[in-house]
């Protein structure tokens, strides 16, 4: 394991979000999609359900795109300025089916701020540990979906999101027939 669990499932969660809005595509046009998403992801606490929190969410959507492929330094002032802008106080919580675990933002706070502060302190953990290359953009020339790379030998280099990378290797299997 490279990162605690509850900072690998942010990660993941990180991942998820941002490749909702990648390759010219929006996979969160509407709140149904964003109940969905938070569903899938294990988001709790309050919600407004309303424009304005999708908005908000697709906002943060953007900003840690950027995050994921900037430099580290330009990371640390966008994550120091997440976790300012969402009054974040980490504090240790238990509930559902996790055990003690951080959170720095208090349930009924706004969706976004919640996210945006679960993602900080997970990418806080990235940066700390020096593993910032393990944030990763898709290999495939025509996708542009973000990768986390949590493997032990630190190969992933394909999305999630479709079959990039069985595409990839089935053109480099039919390169290969080619040449023989």
């Amino acid at each position: 394991m490279v990162f605690a669990p509850d900072t690998e499932t942010a990660l993941r969660s990180v991942v998820a979000l941002i490749n909702t809005g990648t390759n010219g595509e929006e996979h969160l046009p509407a709140l149904d999609d964003l109940d969905r998403f938070l569903e899938a992801e294990g988001f709790t606490g309050s919600r407004s359900r309303d424009a304005a929190e999708l908005a908000g969410v697709h906002r943060l959507r953007d900003r840690l795109a950027e995050v994921w492929l900037a430099d580290e330094d330009t990371a640390v002032d966008t994550v120091n300025r997440l976790l300012r802008d969402a009054c974040a106080l980490p504090q240790l919580v238990r509930h559902d089916h996790w055990d003690w675990h951080l959170h720095a933002t208090a349930p009924e706070a706004p969706l976004a701020d919640r996210m945006s502060t679960e993602a900080a302190m997970a990418l806080v953990d990235v940066i700390r540990s020096k593993e910032w290359d393990r944030l990763l953009v898709c290999a495939a020339e025509d996708c542009d979906a973000v990768v986390l790379d949590l493997s032990r030998n630190r190969s992933k280099r394909y999305c999630d999101t479709g079959n990039c990378a069985n595409r990839a290797h089935v053109a480099a299997y039919r390169a290969r027939k080619a040449a023989s």
